[in-house]
C-alpha cells in the first residue's frame, strides 16, 4: 500500500505503544506485526508482551487483560520505556489497568462497542469513563471498531460471526499503521503465508486492516500522522527476534561451529517453552529434541546424551529448576558438558508464570546438595541471548562442567534487532573430546590450566571407563571413599570453576570509569540501566558508570578493581538482593547499597534515575 504523503507529518524521535484488550483479542500478534513491520523500516525497536498467566481468562475481567507495548525510535532503543504515547484499549478493562502508563495530553484510541454496562461492571467502572471527563486530559479517539469491522466484512462468504469479532484488532493495527506512516504490505504477506489454506481469512483481515487505516486517513480526530525516520545502526543484515528464539539459535551455532550434534531434553514450561518449540524445527540441522514426561526425565536424558558424546542442553524456569538439582550434581561430580537454561519467572513456588524476576541467582549458584560448583552465566537482551547461548555451550565444552544460563521472561518473550551472524565470525569451540586411544588414558586425568578432564565417548576403542554419582578415584575413576581423596576432589573441581576466570574477558564499565556511583546489574535488566545511566550523563551526571555482570560465577578477575574506583556502589536487581549477597561475600571491603523491586515488572527508566540523583544530592 502506498503511503499517503500529502498528510501533514510530526517527525518524532521515537515512540511508545500499547495495545491492550482481552487474552483473545488478539494484541499479541497486534503489537508483533507492528514491530515487526517498523524493524523493517529501518528503526531501533524494543518490545515487552505482558499477558496473564491464565489460558483463558474470565472476558472482560481486570486480570484478563493481555498487553504489548512496543518502543520505536530513529534513536538507540534499549527498553520498550515507561510513559506511552498511544495507548489502544479495546476494553474497560484495558483502559482501567493501563490508563496510568499514558501521558497526560497524549491519546487513547478505545473500541466504544466494548464499552457496555456489563464490560464496565467487570472493570469496576462505576459510571462509563468516556462519558463522566475523567479522561479530560488525554486525547481519546472513539472508534466503534467492533460495528466498523462488521461492516468491513458483510459481503466475506464462509466467516461466523466469532471469526468476526477476532478481526477487529486489525482495524485497530491499521489504524496505527496510519497514524505512524507505516506500509500494510508486510502483514498483508504474513496473513498469505500464515492463512494459504484459508483464502477466507486472508481476504478477512486484509480488508478490515485496510480499512483501519483508510478511517484513520479520513478520521478529522486525527489531523496529522507522525514519522520516526530509521534509525542509525552498523551496517549488517537485521532482522527482529525474540529472546528465547535467540538462544535457540545460539545452540545452533555452537553445534555447527562445535561439529556436535545437538540434544534438548526438556519439559514445557512457561517461560521457557519456546527454546523447544524453535529447536523441533531444526531436525535438518542434526538436532534432536524430547519432550520428556517431567523436568527430572528432561535434564538426566540430556545427561545421558553428553555421556554419549552430544552437545546436550536442558530448559526450564525457577521451579523446573529445583527438580533438575539432584541431577545437575551428578553432571557436576562425573564432570560432563551440560548446559541448563533458566528462563526466570516471579516465584516462589508458581508463582507469577508469566511475570519476569531474578529471583534464581541463588537457586543457580547454591542449590544443590553438597561442595557442588558450577559455571553461572546470564543474558542481558533479547539478541544477547545469541551469544549468551553459544558462550554458554562454548564454557561447557571446554571445561567439561554444568552451566547454567539465566534468562527471564521479560527478554526471552521481548524482541529487537539482531545483526545476524555467520558462523564463521563466531569464537573458536576447543572440547576436551577424545577421538582416539590415548596411551595410559585415565578417566580423571585433567587438562593442566584449565584442569578440565578428557572426555572419552563410550564406544571408542581403548578408553572404556566408568562414571557415576559415587566419588571418584582422582585419577582411575574407581570408587573411592577415602576420605584425603573425597576432600582433593571437591577442592580440584572448585578450582575448575575458579579458574575459568582465565578464560573469560574483564568487567567492562560503561560510561565514567570512575567517579561517584557506580550501578551495577546483571541478566535482562541491562536495557533499563544502560537508558537511565545513558540519560543522566546526557543531562551533565559524567560521574556515573555502569558494570553489568554478564559472568556470575566466576566473576571477572578485574571485578574488585572495577568496585575500587567508585565512591558508591549500588546493585539494582529485580528480587530482594540476591547478587549483592554474593557481591558482599566476596568483596566485604565494600558497602553496597540496594535497589530493588519486585512486581513482576521490569524497571522503569524514571524510578532508577530519580534514586540515583537521591544518592549523589
Amino acid at each position: 500500500m502506498d503511503i499517503n504523503t500529502e498528510t501533514p507529518q510530526e517527525i518524532l524521535e521515537a515512540v511508545i505503544i500499547r495495545f491492550v484488550g482481552d487474552s483473545g483479542d488478539g494484541m499479541q500478534l497486534t503489537g508483533t506485526q507492528f514491530s515487526d513491520t517498523s524493524a523493517m523500516f529501518g528503526n531501533d525497536v524494543a518490545t515487552f508482551p505482558n499477558y496473564p498467566a491464565e489460558i483463558r481468562a474470565p472476558q472482560g475481567s481486570l486480570y484478563g487483560v493481555s498487553g504489548y507495548q512496543v518502543h520505536i525510535g530513529s534513536v538507540e532503543i534499549s527498553t520498550p520505556g515507561d510513559e506511552v504515547d498511544l495507548l489502544v484499549a479495546m476494553n474497560p478493562a484495558g483502559l482501567k489497568t493501563n490508563l496510568h502508563a499514558v501521558k497526560p495530553g497524549h491519546t487513547i484510541i478505545v473500541d466504544t462497542d466494548a464499552f457496555t454496562k456489563k464490560n464496565l461492571e467487570k472493570a469496576l467502572y462505576e459510571s462509563n469513563p468516556l462519558e463522566d471527563n475523567s479522561l479530560e486530559n488525554y486525547r481519546v479517539i472513539e472508534v466503534a471498531m467492533t460495528s466498523l469491522t462488521k461492516e468491513a466484512l458483510k459481503d466475506v462468504q464462509g466467516l461466523d460471526n466469532k471469526a468476526i469479532t477476532r478481526s477487529k484488532n486489525m482495524f485497530a493495527l491499521g489504524m496505527v499503521y496510519w497514524m505512524y506512516h507505516r506500509s500494510t504490505d508486510h502483514t498483508i504477506d504474513f496473513f498469505k503465508k500464515k492463512f494459504k489454506n484459508k483464502p477466507e481469512i486472508i481476504e478477512a483481515n486484509t480488508k478490515v486492516l485496510n480499512a483501519g487505516y483508510f478511517f484513520a486517513e479520513t478520521l478529522e480526530l486525527i489531523p496529522n500522522a507522525y514519522t520516526i525516520s530509521p534509525a542509525k545502526m552498523p551496517a549488517g543484515t537485521y532482522r527482529i527476534i525474540m529472546g528465547n528464539t535467540a538462544t535457540a539459535w545460539g545452540f545452533l551455532a555452537a553445534a555447527e561451529k562445535s561439529g556436535m550434534e545437538l540434544f534438548l531434553g526438556s519439559y514445557p514450561i512457561t517461560p521457557a517453552s519456546d527454546i523447544l518449540h524453535e529447536l523441533v524445527k531444526h531436525k535438518h540441522f542434526g538436532v534432536k529434541t524430547l519432550q520428556a514426561e517431567d523436568e527430572i526425565a528432561g535434564i538426566t536424558s540430556a545427561i545421558g546424551a553428553s555421556f554419549a558424546g552430544d552437545l546436550a542442553i536442558t530448559t526450564t524456569s525457577g521451579p523446573g529448576l529445583a527438580l533438575k538439582g539432584e541431577a545437575l550434581g551428578l553432571a557436576m561430580m562425573i564432570e560432563l558438558p551440560l548446559v541448563v537454561v533458566d528462563v526466570q519467572r516471579g516465584g516462589p513456588s508458581t508463582g507469577l508464570p508469566t511475570k519476569t524476576e531474578q529471583s534464581d541467582l541463588l537457586q543457580a549458584m547454591y542449590g544443590r546438595n553438597g561442595e557442588s560448583p558450577v559455571i553461572v552465566i546470564a543474558a542481558s537482551t533479547p539478541a544477547n541471548c545469541f551469544n549468551s547461548a553459544y558462550e554458554a555451550a562454548k564454557l561447557t565444552l571446554e571445561h567439561m562442567t554444568p552451566v547454567i544460563l539465566l534468562t527471564d521472561g521479560y527478554i526471552a518473550n521481548g524482541s529487537a534487532p539482531w545483526k545476524i551472524q555467520t558462523v564463521d565470525e563466531m569464537p573458536e569451540i576447543n572440547n576436551m573430546r577424545l577421538t582416539e586411544a590415548k596411551e595410559d588414558y585415565h578417566p580423571y586425568e585433567r587438562e593442566k590450566d584449565s584442569l578440565a578432564r578428557y572426555w572419552a565417548v563410550p564406544g571408542t576403542p581403548g578408553l572404556e571407563h566408568r562414571v557415576g554419582g559415587l566419588e571418584k578415584d582422582k585419577v582411575t575413576g574407581n570408587v573411592s571413599y577415602v576420605p584425603e581423596n573425597h576432600e582433593y576432589m571437591t577442592r580440584i573441581r572448585a578450582e575448575k570453576i575458579k579458574r575459568v576466570q582465565n578464560y573469560i574477558p574483564d568487567q567492562e564499565v560503561e560510561f565514567a570509569q570512575s567517579g561517584d556511583l557506580l550501578v551495577v546489574g546483571w541478566g535482562g535488566t541491562y536495557g533499563s540501566l544502560h537508558t537511565a545511566v545513558k540519560h543522566l550523563n546526557e543531562e551533565g551526571y559524567g560521574n556515573i558508570g555502569l558494570a553489568h555482570f554478564h559472568y556470575l560465577n566466576p566473576m571477572p578477575k578485574n571485578t574488585e578493581e572495577v568496585l575500587r574506583n567508585f565512591k558508591k556502589i549500588i546493585v539494582c536487581e529485580l528480587n530482594t538482593g540476591q547478587f549483592v549477597k554474593v557481591l558482599k561475600s566476596n568483596f566485604n571491603n565494600h558497602e553496597f547499597l540496594q535497589y530493588n523491586k519486585i512486581q513482576g515488572l521490569p524497571f522503569s527508566n524514571n524510578e532508577l534515575k530519580e534514586k540515583f540523583k537521591q544518592i549523589l544530592s
